[in-house]
């Protein structure tokens, strides 16, 4: 039974360096039961908002600094649904982040969306890093077709785009920038985060506050920062795309959030400053693993490092990033967020502890004792995995397409795919329908079989066929 599960995890030393931000460490001030209940007299309509649930959107929008936000209870994919459905007509064109989750795909998806692909620069250690803003003014420059900008920073990794730079360019097309800002949450909260694109010139803002403040999972807001996009849009799209009956359970634990971070915010943002200095000054330390510093992250042009993510780099070892995983989580009873081809991600918030960055730190000496050195790390992993492909014709049209078979990987290479392919997390498509299947991404699905990574998106769920047009 998973309520029995759960509540046996919850009495095991498992430490959580995984989403949700509250890292299990508050209390509801009542049995859940007791307080779940339906849009009943009095406690409002959040998709006629016209009273308490009114009010507690206007606070926090007030607290940031934005014209309106919007509760999310279906968390931010639907928040990116409604802002790219939104900000343009259907089958128009818009340039999209290749590194977008899934979600921004989705919307391509419904509405009939043509892309206009830009890519991250991928940093000396292989990790996906800022989009330039020279390259969104060259894609504006030559594709006078674009209609919306859409973007995702801080990616998974944390790394932070220059916002402000690129709104300035969007802007001078007179065109809406959307910002998937879904892990950055905390961002403007405290001088030790990072700039919102909220306070960057973005005109939707959409954030995970379960990612990384203490609320439950799902929880998430959309903010509008201008006129760009119209309101009742949003509203229409919303209404689509979230859930009629909200949980107040999850609407009561984001109106808790304002007087929360009042009271205990700037104590403890100072408390995760103090620990991640003192996490990352010992990590220098390490001999064969490696926990990527600001440094690492040059990618030739201006960004910003959220340093409560914490990547641990096996590129200098004799080990891969899910061996690294496994033995964080099997011997030491440390749940990190993902792991990738050559290292591992474990994610940070306000309500961790000093024991627990003690606990990884401690891990990592044990295990860095242990290694051997450099093997000769394979070159470019993410690089190769995220690369640029061609483009046979929209995702709609694949999605849609009358005739499609299914066919096993050695017989894929240079038909057109017809579905998603994505490692989860992060849950950003290294394949999406309507993309050619060429040899070389035939060779990367068995690497990423034989590290045991998780590839999802497939019909088939042990990932030996594919459905092609």
């Amino acid at each position: 039974m998973l309520l029995e599960q759960l509540q046996s995890y919850d009495r095991t030393d498992h430490y959580p360096f995984h989403m949700p931000g509250h890292k299990r460490r508050l209390q509801l001030p009542a049995d859940a039961y007791h307080m779940d209940i339906t849009e009943i007299d009095g406690f409002d309509n959040l998709h006629h908002a016209q009273g308490i649930l009114r009010d507690e959107q206007r606070k926090y929008a007030e607290y940031i600094g934005v014209r309106r936000s919007f509760f999310l209870v279906n968390g931010s994919s639907c928040g990116i649904l409604a802002a790219l459905s939104a900000a343009v007509q259907k089958r128009s064109r818009v340039l999209i982040a290749r590194n977008s989750h899934k979600a921004a795909y989705h919307a391509l998806d419904l509405r009939e969306l043509d892309a206009h692909y830009c890519y991250p620069v991928i940093s000396e250690h292989d990790i996906q890093g800022a989009i330039r803003p020279a390259d969104i003014a060259h894609a504006l420059e030559t594709d006078p077709a674009i209609r919306a900008v859409y973007l995702t920073s801080p990616t998974y990794d944390g790394v932070v785009s220059d916002i402000s730079a690129i709104a300035d360019i969007v802007h001078s097309y007179d065109l809406p920038l959307i910002v998937d800002e879904a892990h950055g949450a905390h961002f403007g909260l405290h001088p030790c985060c990072p700039r919102s694109a909220t306070a960057c010139g973005a005109d939707v803002v959409i954030q995970s506050v379960h990612k990384t403040l203490p609320a439950f999972t799902q929880s998430a807001l959309l903010h509008v920062c201008s006129d760009r996009i119209a309101e009742d849009e949003l509203e229409r799209f919303l209404d689509i795309y979230e859930s009629s009956s909200p949980s107040y359970i999850l609407m009561a634990g984001m109106s808790r959030l304002v007087p929360f971070l009042q009271e205990n915010g700037e104590r403890l943002f100072r408390e995760l400053d103090d620990n991640l200095k003192w996490f990352y000054e010992n990590s220098r330390r390490l001999h064969h693993l490696h926990v990527l510093q600001k440094e690492d992250f040059d990618s030739g042009c201006a960004y910003t490092r959220d340093q409560s993510k914490i990547l641990i780099s096996t590129r200098d070892c004799r080990i891969n990033g899910k061996q690294l995983y496994d033995m964080l989580l099997s011997r030491y009873h440390l749940q990190m967020e993902m792991c990738s081809g050559e290292y591992v991600t474990a994610l940070c918030s306000l309500m961790d502890t000093r024991e627990g960055f003690e606990r990884l730190w401690n891990a990592l000496e044990e295990i860095d004792a242990q290694l051997e050195p450099a093997r000769g790390a394979e070159e470019g992993f993410v690089a190769r995995i995220y690369r640029e492909r061609e483009s046979v014709c929209t995702i709609a049209e694949a999605m849609d397409h009358p005739h499609r078979e299914r066919v096993d990987w050695v017989n894929a290479a240079g038909r057109v795919s017809g579905e998603y392919v994505y490692l989860y997390p992060p849950g950003i498509p290294i394949l999406v329908p309507g993309e050619r299947i060429d040899v070389s991404f035939v060779t990367d699905m068995q690497e990423l079989k034989a590290r045991g990574l998780e590839v999802e998106g497939l019909r088939d769920k042990e990932a030996s066929y594919i459905e092609v047009l």
